[in-house]
């Protein structure tokens, strides 16, 4: 093989080494030339020459190429399908079939797809998002459960952990639901603020929304209400000034009279 490389360069440069090209199209045409003659120069030791030997050996056996390009893929194994019924990649979030919440997932990434398979089963696929997108969701419509299909988390049972912990906590989980296209979307958000009740009281974790919601974030998250519990500041909030009872007028003791500041001195 390398010697017919060789043999081709050598025939095709050594046969244009005296002409001189103006344009890249003419170039390829005269090597193009170049080239059908080189296929149907004759064999020196067999009868018939490439191009002949093309025509009826190996036409013959040849396929056609694949409709779709070969793409260099990359696989990630193993990601776990959150509550939401998304898998995250490069920060963006991706629809699985709603039956493999909480299970383990391939994914198989290619420059324009990401495809989610579980035991080599090709189970979904989306178009990935742009290089500087994040925190954004592809949800194909078949992914998600039709009609009334038990599922460990839904909105009224999350709804109702917030009213357990107050009033504010549920301004809170409402903005998340309100804040993302698809309600699956703010299960793990809206989980996520209310498991600080689980680490710190009801009334800190309800206080420190308070004060989030008080603040410039609409839709304050985990990452808003963390630093308040974390640092204290709902703590410091409530602190009151120390109050102090009024106390009556002392009676009795040395009181001078006006005599005595109207110039008469002690007496």
């Amino acid at each position: 093989m390398e010697n017919t490389v060789s043999h081709v360069a050598t025939w095709v440069i050594a046969g244009l080494r005296h002409r001189s090209f103006g344009t890249l199209p003419e170039l390829r045409g005269a090597i193009r030339e170049r080239m059908d003659a080189y296929k149907r120069e004759p064999f020196q030791k067999r009868a018939g020459s490439r191009l002949s030997v093309f025509e009826t050996e190996e036409k013959a056996l040849l396929r056609p190429l694949p409709s779709a390009p070969y793409e260099i893929s990359r696989w990630i194994m193993g990601r776990r399908v959150h509550k939401n019924g998304h898998v995250v990649w490069e920060k963006n979030f991706y629809s699985v079939p709603y039956a493999q919440i909480g299970q383990g997932v391939d994914l198989r990434i290619t420059s324009q797809v990401l495809e989610i398979y579980r035991n080599h089963e090709r189970l979904t696929s989306h178009l990935v998002f742009g290089e500087h997108v994040v925190n954004e969701y592809r949800t194909n419509d078949a992914d998600q459960p039709q009609g009334e299909k038990y599922r460990e988390w839904d909105t009224v049972r999350i709804r109702a952990w917030a009213d357990r912990v107050g009033p504010h906590m549920v301004t809170v989980v409402n903005r998340i639901f309100d804040s993302v296209p698809v309600e699956e979307q703010g299960f793990d958000p809206a989980l996520a603020v209310l498991r600080l009740s689980r680490r710190y009281s009801s009334d800190r974790v309800e206080k420190a929304c308070q004060i989030a919601l008080d603040g410039r974030v609409r839709s304050p998250r985990y990452a808003h209400l963390q630093p308040i519990l974390e640092t204290g500041q709902d703590k410091k909030s409530t602190r009151r000034m120390p109050q102090f009872e009024p106390t009556e007028p002392e009676t009795g003791g040395y009181v001078r009279g006006a005599d005595y500041y109207a110039g008469g001195g002690a007496r």
